[in-house]
């Protein structure tokens, strides 16, 4: 027993040895093999997350383009309405942060075949919608609002903009199948990666010495895992909330678009009344000179002719006033500041606000100004006050009553509270709904309106805000809620044209009466394109005592002149097929460079295109045949002794 012992003693230990020796290795092989498989997990998790952070990169950057894009135009569309350069710069940056974007979102995508070929596509069209633009802002840099508006209308037609916006769609949705297809490779990849960990674990418990080491690198990868799902539950929460954000953006986009096609109708409007009201112009300027002919050349106790004549000219007279208005309400009208007395306002816009209210509305006008006077454009100040009435109209619902009260105040100018000095004010109040407190912070914000899309543009207090501001005044707003709304104008006080008030003009006098012929007859040459009111103007000077010469071409003013004895002043148009009057007059031989020159239009500011008429004197269409004498009158006064024509 003792020798048998000796000998299988050391056989026991042996093989417990190797018994140990081999579940040491196969702890080790198995300890390896977790531990490659927990790196294989992390890597998985590692790549997962990479994958979802390119592609809501590749989603975010698609977006950012769509806004950049559509903000560039946007501010492009208020450059050609307002001409403001600020306006032009901040379209230039963001085109030019949108085309950095795309350049971006190329090098994020270059891996991959299907979003290069949408990305190709975007360059594409983003080149050709650049081109578009470009011409539109070139445009409104050389002061050319008309036609940059024109060519503004013509890109919205373009699908270039369509095809920008369909392939960053593409680019979004082949990037979101991208991710949750690599999402679902992961997450299987992942669960298999599990199995044989589990697998090795369970094995690991039955070696001898490896079951506490096992368990312990189990419970590290089970805390992995849990860590890994809080950060990809991180993750998505954080993709969420910027999906969400990314979707208020482009809806905020969506009505800012909106509102600029309503802002680009109302501009369309404008200038088809601007060209409506100039032809109307022209055929008043005809209709007014033919009766106040009519009436120079009745017979003695023709009296119920006069009277119909005299009927006829005020019709002619009103029908011009509502043409000027027309070109006011078109932008055409140049501004003309002049000092204006409450009380003479309130005579000329009486009956006007009294038709636009409508019969619902009661109208009460209240003059305490003690006869202070502004120095301001008349017709951007009734423009101002027409708009105030009319959102207060809106506010009653047609039904109310409206007070516009001129007073006076003095503010001690302490630079916290605004302008110092004298003020006359107007307060327009009405009896309607008022004003909510969060909306009362933003009603002077450019294209912020409460009404409804298609029923207001959100640039009538604005505008109110940038008249105040831009003579030295302020304008402020009060509201209370089921109570009404009281808007209050701060207008300079001019202490001089309360001096130089004019004296009361007389009535028109009967036709019979109109302004006498000139005793001394002027040679006075007639350019002007449109037969009637060539040949109306023709017979008004002859009927005055001129000698007026006819010319219905301005490129052969030249030749005409050198077919007249002299010339004492050359009365043309502005606008006209062949040359301009302003060009007509460069154009002039040298030998009638001094001849004094009336032009007549009836456009007026910005509606002559930005033609610089220089220091000659301007006649609006249409004219009375007083109005006419006055203005050859003084500008042939304005010039030397009447031009020698060259010899023949």
């Amino acid at each position: 027993m003792t020798d048998r012992d000796d000998i299988t003693g050391p056989l026991t230990w042996a093989w417990r040895t190797v018994a140990l020796g081999v579940l040491a290795v196969a702890g080790a092989v198995v300890l390896a093999l977790l531990v490659v498989t927990l790196a294989e997990v992390n890597g998985q998790r590692d790549r997962a997350l990479a994958s979802q952070r390119h592609s809501y990169d590749v989603m975010i950057l698609a977006r950012t383009v769509q806004g950049t894009v559509a903000h560039a135009e946007a501010s492009l569309g208020r450059y050609v309405i307002s001409g403001d350069q600020q306006l032009g710069q901040i379209y230039y940056d963001d085109w030019r942060r949108a085309k950095q974007a795309i350049q971006r979102l190329a090098k994020l995508t270059h891996d991959n075949d299907v979003q290069l070929t949408h990305v190709a596509v975007l360059q594409e069209a983003f080149r050709t919608r650049g081109d578009e633009l470009a011409l539109t802002a070139l445009s409104t840099n050389y002061g050319k609002n008309s036609q940059a508006l024109s060519r503004f209308y013509q890109a919205r037609q373009s699908d270039a903009l369509t095809r920008i916006n369909d392939s960053l769609d593409g680019i979004i949705t082949d990037e979101r199948l991208l991710l949750e297809m690599r999402t679902a490779q992961a997450r299987a990849s992942v669960r298999r990666s599990t199995t044989i960990a589990k697998v090795l674990a369970v094995f690991g418990l039955l070696l001898v010495g490896g079951g506490i080491t096992m368990g312990w690198i189990m419970v590290e990868a089970l805390a992995d895992r849990a860590v890994a799902r809080d950060e990809a539950e991180s993750e998505r929460l954080r993709a969420d909330e910027l999906a969400e954000a990314v979707a208020r953006a482009t809806e905020e986009l969506r009505a800012q678009e909106a509102r600029l096609r309503q802002v680009q109708k109302m501009e369309a409007v404008g200038q088809l009344t601007g060209g409506i009201a100039h032809d109307f112009n022209n055929m008043l300027a005809v209709v007014l000179s033919g009766v106040e002919l009519a009436g120079r050349h009745l017979p003695r106790g023709a009296d119920e002719a006069a009277r119909h004549l005299e009927g006829a000219r005020e019709g002619a007279e009103r029908a011009a006033a509502l043409t000027a208005r027309l070109l006011a309400f078109a932008r055409e009208t140049a501004i003309n500041p002049e000092p204006i007395a409450a009380a003479a306002l309130f005579e000329g816009l009486g009956d006007m606000l009294t038709r636009s209210l409508g019969d619902g509305m009661t109208l009460v006008l209240e003059d305490e100004s003690d006869g202070w006077c502004v120095r301001v454009d008349r017709v951007q100040l009734e423009n101002t006050l027409v708009n105030l009435a009319v959102n207060a109209r809106d506010a009653m619902d047609g039904r109310g009553t409206l007070t516009i009260r001129a007073g006076h105040t003095s503010l001690p100018g302490d630079g916290t509270s605004g302008p110092g000095g004298d003020f006359m004010t107007l307060a327009v109040a009405d009896t309607g709904c008022g004003i909510a407190p969060d909306v009362l912070d933003r009603v002077f914000e450019p294209f912020f309106t409460t009404k409804p899309l298609g029923k207001g543009t959100g640039l009538g207090l604005s505008q109110t805000f940038s008249f105040a501001r831009q003579i030295g005044g302020e304008v402020t707003i009060a509201s209370r809620l089921h109570e009404g709304t009281t808007v209050t104008l701060l207008l300079p006080r001019d202490r001089r044209g309360e001096k130089a008030q004019p004296a009361p003009v007389p009535a028109s006098p009967a036709l019979p009466a109109a302004a006498a012929p000139a005793t001394d007859g002027r040679a006075i040459l007639v350019v002007e394109d449109d037969p009637r009111v060539l040949s109306a103007t023709m017979e008004a000077l002859a009927d005055l005592g001129h000698h007026p010469v006819a010319c219905d071409d301005a490129t052969r003013v030249g030749a005409v002149l050198e077919t007249m004895e002299h010339v004492d002043l050359i009365l043309s148009d502005v606008l006209m097929p062949a040359l301009t009057g302003p060009e007509m007059i460069a154009t002039l031989p040298l030998a009638f460079a001094q001849v004094p020159v009336l032009f007549v239009t009836g456009f007026a500011g910005e509606a002559n295109g930005g033609i610089a008429l220089g220091d000659h004197p301007v006649l609006r269409k249409p004219f009375t045949l007083a109005a006419l004498d006055r203005a050859v009158t003084a500008a042939a006064a304005r010039g030397d002794d009447p031009a020698p024509l060259a010899a023949e």
